[in-house]
């Protein structure tokens, strides 16, 4: 299938959040990822619900929604009633996770599960024919601009094979540092969902950054 690229706004200018939403209307952008930080799941804190809707008043792509957040559970349908189309929450915060997924899915929208750098793949191999997503942080969560960690790399191999193993659809995100620069080594190892924040928003040209993005494996065929 084809990947899908999702801007994370995460990055964007929020004195000029309309013009940013409207580039990524024009882009061949497929989702807009939405960081929503809690100060205490992750040393940072974002927005909540209400600019959540705001973005989904202002942005014609579907909202990808990542909870870092403890008890997101509290949270899912107000995020849904929002506008997440996809709703993404973190293994390391949910003690009943498959529980978690269920309520998610029966709101309507796509279920993810994030995972932290330091957690192994192995711990959603009973979830993935559950799940529509697994989200792979290659930075340590909570702030916009990092580096990417290349451990990441071999971790999305191992999970591809497992979801193949499983015949699961569940698609592979990768979650922090992605640009021009690893992007088709990450959809070699089987990735199919790239979030970039500042590789997009930060750009001269981000349309131009949106679009390389999107047109890497056109023509090798990436499976």
């Amino acid at each position: 299938m084809a990947h899908l690229i999702a801007p994370s706004v995460l990055a964007a200018d929020f004195g000029n959040l309309k013009e940013d939403l409207s580039m990524i209307n024009l882009s061949e952008a497929d989702w807009l990822h939405v960081d929503i930080m809690d100060g205490r799941f992750v040393p940072n804190i974002s927005f909540g619900m209400d600019i959540c809707k705001r973005m989904n008043e202002l942005c014609e792509k579907p909202l990808d929604v990542h909870l870092m957040i403890v008890e997101p559970e509290k949270y899912i349908e107000q995020f849904r009633a929002a506008g997440a189309d996809v709703i993404t929450v973190h293994y390391e915060a949910c003690p009943h996770i498959h529980r978690t997924i269920q309520q998610i899915q029966a709101t309507g929208a796509k279920a993810g599960v994030a995972l932290n750098p330091g957690t192994p793949v192995n711990v959603v191999k009973d979830l993935l024919e559950d799940l529509d997503l697994i989200c792979l942080m290659s930075v340590n969560p909570g702030y916009g601009g990092q580096k990417f960690i290349y451990q990441t790399l071999p971790k999305v191999r191992e999970l591809k094979a497992m979801i193949d193993e499983k015949n699961s659809k569940c698609l592979i995100e990768i979650d922090g540092g992605v640009g021009l620069q690893n992007a088709e080594e990450l959809l070699k190892a089987g990735a199919r969902v790239l979030v970039a924040g500042s590789a997009v928003f930060k750009a001269e040209q981000p349309l131009d950054v949106i679009s390389r993005m999107k047109s890497i494996g056109k023509d090798t065929l990436i499976a």
